[in-house]
C-alpha cells in the first residue's frame, strides 16, 4: 500500500466516511453564484481567501474545491479544528507570513479565546529565532502583534486587514 492509499485511509477514518460513498462529479454539482460559494467558503474555510474573492467573480468552481480540500484537512480529527488554525497562524507569525496569520480569523471561529491566540502567537514568534534560516524573534514579534490587532478588531465587528492592498506599481508611481 502506497503512501496516498495510507493518507487516504487516515482521511477517511478521521472524517467517518467509509470510502464507499459515490463521489459527484464537478459536472453534476449545482454551478454556484459568487455569493452562494463566498457562504460556502465560509462555512467550510471560516473566512475567504483574498484571492478567492476575486477568483470567485470569474468562475465559483476553483473556490468550491478549494473549501472542499481546506475542510478535509483542517476538520475535526485527532486535532480539533481550532489546534490546527491556531498551529497554522503560529507557523505564519514564525515565518513572517501574512497570508498565514489570517488564520487567526477561523481559529477565532473554531472558539479559540483570546489568550489562546496570544499563546500561539508567542510560540510562532520564539519559532522564528530557532527554525534555520527564520527570520528572528523582533521580525515575528511584528507579526505576533498583527495577530492580535486582527483579532481584537475582528471581534469588535471592525475593518481588519492582514496586508495592504497591493498596488502593481512596482515603486514606479
Amino acid at each position: 500500500m502506497g503512501i496516498f492509499d495510507e493518507l487516504k485511509k487516515l482521511f477517511a477514518q478521521s472524517h467517518g466516511d467509509s470510502g464507499e460513498k459515490k463521489e459527484a462529479s464537478m459536472s453534476d454539482q449545482k454551478k454556484m453564484t459568487v455569493e452562494e460559494v463566498n457562504e460556502y467558503m465560509k462555512k467550510q474555510c471560516g473566512f475567504v481567501p483574498r484571492m478567492f474573492k476575486i477568483i470567485n467573480t470569474v468562475t465559483p468552481d476553483p473556490g468550491r474545491t478549494f473549501a472542499d480540500f481546506y475542510a478535509s484537512i483542517f476538520g475535526d480529527g485527532a486535532l480539533s479544528r481550532k489546534v490546527k488554525e491556531l498551529m497554522f497562524m503560529s507557523g505564519g507569525v514564525a515565518y513572517c507570513s501574512p497570508r498565514c496569520i489570517i488564520h487567526v480569523i477561523p481559529a477565532i471561529n473554531a472558539g479559540a479565546t483570546s489568550g489562546e491566540i496570544f499563546e500561539a502567537a508567542a510560540v510562532g514568534m520564539i519559532l522564528a529565532g530557532f527554525v534555520p534560516g527564520g527570520p528572528g524573534i523582533p521580525y515575528a514579534f511584528e507579526y505576533a502583534l498583527k495577530c492580535i490587532d486582527i483579532e481584537t478588531k475582528f471581534r469588535k465587528g471592525e475593518e481588519w486587514e492582514y496586508l495592504p492592498q497591493p498596488k502593481f506599481d512596482r515603486g514606479i508611481y
